[in-house]
This record gives C-alpha cells, structure tokens and sequence, in this order.
C-alpha cells in the first residue's frame, strides 16, 4: 500500500473553522504520517534532512492549506525553497521523488462561480495553482487534481463543513489503501466530497 504523509499549513489554525476540522480528520486516519508545519517550524527553521527522510519514505505528499493571496501560506514556500534542493529534486542527478504523487487539499474563500474566466477572480482555480504543478512536474512527481472546499467562509452557516470532512477521510483513507483511481481523478480540474474517484466504495 502507498505511504501519504499530509502536510497541514495554516497560520491561523485558532480562527479556523473548516482546516480545524479536516486536521481532526488527518489525525484520526491511521496509517498516514501528519505534519502540523508551523506547530513543527514555528520560527521556520525547517529541517532539511529531516523533511528529504520523510519525502523519500513516502509515495504520496500531501500538502492541506487555505488559498492565501492566490497561493499557499509562506511556510510551504519556505519548505519548497529549503527541501527541494538542487540534486536532490531535481537538476544533475535530482531524481530522488521520481514518480511520487503530489496532491493539495485547499480551502477557497470564494465561490466556485468565482473562479471561472466569467468570475470576480477571472481564472479558474488550477490556474492559481501552476507553480505547484509545475514543481512536481520539474520534480518528475504526478500531479493530482486538488480536492477543494470553495466558499469557505459561508461553508460552517450551510453545514457544508461535515460532508466536506467526511470526503476528506474518505479521500485519506483511499489513498492510503490505494484505492484512489488516478485515471477518473484527471477526469476532473478538481475533486470534491462528490466526486472522488474511489475503487470498492459502496
């Protein structure tokens, strides 16, 4: 069975109500590694060595956060810039996460509606999210479609918050089993609670 590790980066994990919720979810999946990032690297010292070690143990990283600014929080750049190294992920000899997945769980303020080229912030969501594709491509890791909550704010006042949750332990739990079907996940630009691609799923 694959080995996902979940990075969770949220840096105002105390006023969250839907990432609060999904990082209870994490920790109650066993069998996957959890990393809370800024609980680990509160002064963002990452541990180079360390962060390489857990890549190279797993087959699946995930990285869980809400959309800021268009991107993710400052501490997975951080990461990125820091562990991502030269001849380690990619460039002469830089083949070590050859073949690995690489998955997000976002977070959107904004409505679905919204990130249409028709929408306020005038792209679609996996536009916002092409440095990242692209990091895994220049990695030689696979890129899967990102499973999204959009609306998050209103999402808590709708009770969309608790299938949203449920969705990620089933999207956890299948990862972790490997019984996530890749081919059906490219069918989508993103997954959500009601469309994940799950083998042996009643």
């Amino acid at each position: 069975m694959p080995d996902l590790i979940v990075y969770f980066a949220h840096p105002g994990q105390r006023f969250s109500h839907v990432n609060s919720e999904l990082l209870k979810v994490a920790r109650g999946v066993d069998g996957i590694t959890l990393v809370d990032m800024y609980a680990e690297y509160p002064r963002f010292d990452i541990n180079i060595e360390r962060e390489q070690k857990r890549l190279l143990a797993h087959d699946i990283i995930l990285f869980q956060f809400p959309l800021f600014w268009y991107s993710t929080p400052s501490i997975i750049k951080e990461w990125q810039d820091l562990v991502l190294e030269h001849g380690f992920a990619y460039g002469a000899g830089g083949t070590r996460l050859q073949g690995k997945r690489l998955m997000l769980a976002i977070t959107a303020a904004g409505p679905e509606d919204a990130y249409t080229p028709d929408g306020y912030q005038h792209h679609h969501l996996r536009t916002f999210l092409r440095p990242l594709e692209q990091t895994a491509r220049l990695c030689k890791m696979h890129f899967l479609p990102p499973y999204v909550l959009y609306g998050a704010l209103k999402a808590p006042g709708a009770g969309r918050v608790a299938p949203h949750a449920e969705g990620y332990k089933r999207l956890l739990t299948g990862l972790r089993d490997g019984r996530f079907d890749e081919y059906q996940a490219e069918q989508h630009e993103v997954l959500t609670a009601e469309t994940l691609p799950l083998w042996n799923e009643a």
